[in-house]
């Protein structure tokens, strides 16, 4: 079974960034779990709700869950300039997860646009 979300390449660049997430919270200390444990949730639920809206039988319910993912990757900007002013991560690396989340925001703004024809 093909699942349609694997077409988009905004999931695979979703994922990418997720990626980079975890990747980046790794360093952080114990202390800013909480951080840690919301900046996963927020670049997973990117990939999920693509997912998820993927398979609704109406565009209109699909380009809800894209308004979700657009919702978490600001999240993900946000908590990464938390980290940033905390000095967890470094310029270099905020400006990775900045640039690729704005990425995935330009192609979901794109399909969202696309969904309402």
């Amino acid at each position: 079974m093909a699942f349609r979300y694997r077409k988009f390449k905004v999931y695979q660049d979703a994922l990418k960034l997720h990626s980079l997430i975890v990747r980046v919270n790794k360093n952080f200390p114990i202390e800013f779990r909480h951080l840690t444990n919301q900046m996963k949730r927020a670049a997973l639920s990117i990939v999920l709700n693509i997912a998820e809206g993927s398979a609704r039988f109406s565009d209109k319910d699909f380009n809800r869950f894209i308004g979700n993912s657009l919702g978490s990757v600001d999240e993900v900007v946000s908590c990464s300039e938390v980290a940033l002013a905390e000095k967890l991560m470094n310029q270099e690396e905020f400006l990775k997860i900045e640039k690729l989340a704005l990425e995935v925001s330009n192609q979901l703004g794109g399909l969202s646009k696309t969904l309402k024809g």
